[in-house]
């Protein structure tokens, strides 16, 4: 089991955050023994794939409707109910793909521009240095 502080330097999410994110609903409470939260590796997991979809900009009303039903592995529902949960859950992802897609198309395009604009201070380095 581990504290607030514990899952903070783990998670490199601040203990304000973890408890934002259990005010919200994006965390489940934690057991608490002696009034303290304690989480577990699984909570910690879970962080781990929070920071990565944030990381990545995915909202954080996204990331909350992409893990209202839980973890996959714990499902018993019926294949027709599951098929609509894993529906979603591709529904959310495919949706982020395509803004991580525009992103990397308008970082490729900066890095293009960058390019250029370096090969045009390179020349004016050379004819500065012809000049002399």
């Amino acid at each position: 089991m581990y504290s607030i502080s514990d899952v903070a330097r783990e998670t490199g999410f601040s203990s304000h955050t973890l408890r934002y994110y259990e005010k919200i609903g994006l965390l489940a409470d934690p057991l608490r023994l002696n009034g303290k939260r304690r989480y577990t590796e699984g909570d910690i997991r879970l962080l781990r794939f929070i920071k990565a979809l944030k990381s990545t900009g995915m909202s954080l009303e996204d990331i909350q409707e992409f893990l209202v039903d839980g973890c996959l592995m714990d499902w018993i529902d019926s294949g027709r109910e599951r098929s609509a949960k894993v529906q979603k859950r591709m529904d959310i992802l495919q949706k982020h793909l395509l803004t991580l897609q525009e992103q990397r198309n308008e970082i490729e395009k900066v890095i293009q521009l960058t390019k250029e604009k370096l090969e045009y201070y390179q020349e004016v380095m050379e004819e500065n240095e012809n000049e002399r």
